[in-house]
């Protein structure tokens, strides 16, 4: 099994925190659905309510369950020394067993534990409370309840690694020190409030809260009163009784970088509850935007986001689904003349929230490349698909590693123009990309002492072939770029392995078979794994869909640059197949900023090129229409440029990269990760 994967990083796989009440836990459908999370690669860590297993506990004992009325006609469960044993024996005996046997009923392993346990969780003891007794104001001073201060992240992660599920309870470890406390003895936090501090601690991708209610209710007493989003400090004025509770952990988890959601009635999905957005948007049409950054979708994690966008798309009256790939399909006519606009949904890794500074949002695949794919969805919503047409938008997966989403699309989704979702800059349109070689190398070398006379290792070996291959490249053509994506090397006892990721962007004057036989031929005997291999792909800027372009670019007073990139994108994956196909990448964004911690986009600039793309698509589609079509208002200007039969491209319209040699200008690469 490979190391380093495609990229090496420490990134691990997509985290989900879930809480679940007591109530739903008596809810099959939910176990399903965590053993579908797993499926999918997720890790999942569970929170488990205790409020039904600590009332069918003191049932089974005969004890009487003790609680304390607050001011405000609130109630909590009172919670002295005396009472801890027996509520983290109604988690051990009742609530944890519930959740180890429907989830290993289901094939999953599961590590299940109250967190006071080897203190995977802290808390500092609360101050005295004051409770009301026979309509007096007492204060209670033994009541053992605490706030989370310390979470063992460590050993959580390994824990995670180790199990498909890691199931945590109430109550926690007193970590609050001094004489009254800190010798690990049980406190009782709230299970929704730990599920908030477990998710910033772990910095996991999305925390749900399941409940019994749609979600956060407008109407308590209403159940079709669901508030479906609410913003940071909007929720606390609709909580009630046990929703406060709720609402409060979001508000926690919102300082975190998880998407947050309470979710029900007993489901996981936030599509029928309360979405919390820590970022509102500025002004209402930079909504979907705002939301498509917040909501995590590192690669191979993009389900939540298809998910939200599919919904976005269908009410407003689009046809859109998640394919077999993974990928949100959104489709608008039926026509013959067809055009793809190709975005993606997944980013690199990210950790840090998502913010406006004014107009300006900085966070995550704000430009690379969320913000491209939210205009072409936007762009679609908008338009009147003539009859003769058809425009569909993709928004693939795994654009950042393996272009498993493209691979697919080129398969299934035949169009006559694609335009790529990738940032250009609102005054530019890119025509070309380079090519991309990318290639795992390995090598199984016996063990040897290195006191030895001519000793080497696989690492020496890796770094000596690395080191011909860089030769040898800049030998067969300066231009290409070479770079290192991750190298490892160990000792397996009787052979040492060694592994590493090498990435080769590919100039037009390089051809991509002789280089991957170059490669083989240098690094012999190291094994070499083909990745990926795609060719440059170059598009004439006297193509029907880059007139298009320019005369959109020309209605809104801009002189655009053409530009040739060194960077590759999935322009190059449908171009293993498709010839004869024009493409075009287009999108707001500093492509400078793509991969690093300072991604951040303007507003204006994205409401700019969302206008050119919707200029330039209508042009496009009017370049097809049928000759017998009565002509419109837009027509008695004259024909569109570069008009053409309807069916699409003509022979020759996207040259190979090889004959695009002074077609635009080049700019360097963005798409090493």
């Amino acid at each position: 099994m490979s190391v380093l994967g495609h990229v090496a990083s420490t990134r691990k796989a997509a985290l989900y925190v879930v809480k679940i009440g007591s109530a739903s836990l008596g809810h099959d459908a939910l176990f399903d659905e965590l053993a579908l999370l797993r499926r999918r690669g997720a890790r999942v860590l569970l929170v488990a309510g205790g409020a039904a297993g600590i009332t069918r506990h003191y049932a089974d004992i005969g004890r009487p369950v003790r609680t304390l009325s607050l001011r405000g006609d609130s109630e909590v469960r009172y919670c002295p020394p005396e009472e801890m044993p027996h509520i983290v024996d109604a988690y051990e005996r009742v609530t944890l067993p519930r959740v180890r046997d429907a989830l290993t009923s289901r094939g999953l392993t599961v590590f299940a534990s109250v967190a006071r346990d080897g203190a995977l969780v802290s808390a500092q003891a609360n101050r005295p409370l004051r409770a009301v007794r026979d309509g007096r104001t007492t204060v209670v001073r033994d009541h053992r309840a605490g706030t989370v201060t310390g979470v063992a992240a460590d050993r959580l992660q390994a824990l995670l690694d180790a199990f498909d599920v890691v199931c945590l309870s109430p109550p926690v470890a007193d970590g609050s020190g001094g004489t009254d406390g800190g010798d690990g003895s049980a406190l009782n936090v709230d299970a929704d409030v730990l599920a908030a501090e477990l998710a910033n601690a772990l910095a996991a991708d999305h925390l749900r809260l399941v409940t019994g209610t749609p979600g956060l209710l407008a109407d308590p007493e209403d159940p079709a009163s669901r508030l479906a989003d609410v913003v940071r400090g909007e929720g606390e004025r609709f909580a009630r009784g046990r929703m406060r509770q709720k609402v409060r952990a979001a508000e926690i988890a919102l300082d975190g970088s998880a998407d947050v959601a309470i979710t029900g009635p007993h489901i996981l999905s936030p599509a029928s509850g309360t979405r919390f957005w820590r970022a509102p948007a500025p002004a209402p049409d930079l909504s979907l935007l705002a939301r498509a950054v917040e909501i995590s979708s590192v690669s191979a994690d993009e389900r939540e986001l298809a998910e939200y966008l599919v919904d976005w798309c269908t009410e407003r009256g689009v046809h859109a689904e998640i394919d077999a790939a993974g990928n949100l399909v959104a489709t608008r006519g039926s026509g013959d003349r067809r055009l793809l606009m190709l975005g993606h949904l997944d980013t690199v890794p990210h950790r840090w929230p998502v913010r406006w500074d004014g107009l300006t949002i900085t966070g995550r695949g704000c430009v690379d490349a969320k913000a491209s794919l939210v205009a072409y969805l936007e762009t679609l919503a908008d338009m009147d698909v003539p009859s003769w047409a058809q425009v569909r938008v993709v928004g693939a997966v795994e654009e950042e590693v393996t272009s498993a989403g493209a691979f697919h699309a080129r398969d299934h989704y035949p169009a006559d123009a694609v335009v790529v979702g990738e940032p250009s800059g609102e005054k530019a349109l890119t025509i070309g990309y380079y090519g991309l070689l990318k290639v795992r190398l390995r090598v199984s070398h016996s063990v040897g002492h290195t006191a030895g006379q001519g000793v080497t290792t696989a690492a020496d070996q890796m770094v000596d072939v690395l080191s011909r291959l860089r030769d040898e490249i800049g030998r067969a053509d300066s231009q290409a770029l070479v770079a290192v994506l991750g190298i490892h090397a160990v000792n397996g006892g009787d052979v040492q392995l060694g592994e590493t990721v090498v990435d080769v962007r590919v100039p037009p004057t390089l051809d991509l078979e002789h280089l991957v036989e170059l490669v083989r031929r240098v690094a012999g005997p190291v094994v070499v794994e083909v990745l990926r291999a795609t060719p440059g792909v170059v598009t004439s800027r006297t193509s029907p869909l880059v007139k298009a372009f320019s005369r959109a670019f020309r209605e809104e007073g801009v002189a655009p640059r053409f530009l040739a990139k060194k960077g590759s994108s999935d322009m190059n994956t449908l171009a293993t197949t498709w010839r004869g196909v024009p493409m075009v990448a287009y999108g707001a964004g500093d492509a400078a900023l793509d991969h690093t911690p300072d991604e951040h986009l303007d507003a204006e600039e994205f409401r700019r090129a969302r206008t050119v793309l919707s200029r330039a698509v209508a042009n496009w589609v009017e370049q097809g229409r049928p000759p017998a079509t009565p002509a419109t208002p837009q027509d008695a200007a004259g024909p569109a440029e570069g008009a053409g039969p309807a069916g699409g491209a003509g022979a020759g319209e996207t040259a190979g990269a090889a004959g695009a040699a002074g077609a635009a200008e080049a700019v360097a690469g963005e798409r090493t990760p």
